[in-house]
């Protein structure tokens, strides 16, 4: 589901001709996913049940613990993005692709409470109802985001695609969805769709996504790392708190049947993440 970056300079919104001028104009609201629609990363949380298939071992899982502790804690700037990136992409070299997703499948609802931010929640629908495509941006792995994405009921997702050979991942990336990845992607699917991005949304809480804010005409930050925060202070951007978690399922209808299939469990309050790294370190380390 992830979308390959265009081979064409970005920059250049869809033009609209004279006589399209009386047509709606077709908008879309870009999500980041995590930290601005749920409460963790998304990838770093699947390590327990990637140890219990046998993917990964303890001292892995201590190691995701740590680093999703820390990534709630302070966010992560573009040196921490790459460090993550080679960490992550070094984990599934080898992976077998099937197992992965059926993974997911099987174990998204179960890894944390179905969970996500109501305010969050709350705008998507609001978006829907105005008649906006919802549309999430992550840096994650296809495989996970994508699941999420439908669960939200979102239009569209893009996400990091790794290269795969012989159906598994040979740990190069093939698309990165990050930074000017993530506008690349953004316009490549505005020139398809017809979105006006001078009228689209964009909502991120990290100042690695200041290039997908400023591609838009509507930008907002929630949650906000500390340089994003001054970042959008300087500019006039409003800036959102979403601190309220909700069950996923009282909050968006599933769209299909897919989706019920896979309701997932998609956040957690970073409490919560520290009480399991304590957890973890208790359980392995002597």
């Amino acid at each position: 589901m992830g979308v390959t970056a265009p081979d064409s300079a970005p920059g250049i919104s869809p033009v609209r001709s004279e006589s399209d001028a009386d047509l709606p104009v077709r908008t879309a609201a870009f999500f980041d996913l995590d930290k601005t629609v749920i409460a963790k990363s998304s990838t770093l949380a699947f390590s327990k049940p990637f140890f219990d298939q046998g993917l990964i071992n303890r001292q892995t899982v201590l190691k995701s613990a740590y680093a999703q502790f820390m990534f709630l804690m302070s966010g992560a700037d573009h040196e921490q993005m790459d460090r993550m990136r080679s960490y992550i992409t070094n984990m599934c070299t080898g992976w077998n692709v099937e197992q992965v997703k059926s993974i997911v499948a099987e174990t998204l609802h179960d890894i944390v409470d179905p969970l996500i931010f109501a305010e969050a929640a709350n705008l998507i629908a609001d978006h829907k109802l105005f008649g906006r495509d919802v549309v999430v941006v992550s840096a994650s792995g296809e495989e996970i985001v994508a699941p999420i994405a439908r669960a939200l009921g979102a239009t569209h997702a893009m996400a990091t695609r790794m290269v795969v050979e012989d159906g598994r991942y040979t740990g190069e990336v093939a698309f990165y969805c990050y930074g000017e990845g993530k506008v690349e992607a953004i316009r490549e699917l505005a020139a398809r769709e017809g979105y006006s991005l001078e009228h689209c949304y964009a909502y991120s809480d990290s100042i690695t996504d200041l290039p997908m804010l400023e591609a838009v005409g509507h930008p907002t930050v929630v949650n906000p790392d500390r340089a994003l925060r001054k970042e959008a202070s300087a500019r006039g951007w409003p800036a959102r708190t979403f601190s309220r978690p909700v069950p996923l399922r009282d909050r968006i209808p599933a769209p299909s049947g897919a989706a019920v299939a896979t309701s997932v469990a998609v956040g957690a309050s970073a409490l919560a993440a520290g009480a399991l790294t304590y957890s973890l370190l208790r359980r392995f380390l002597p």
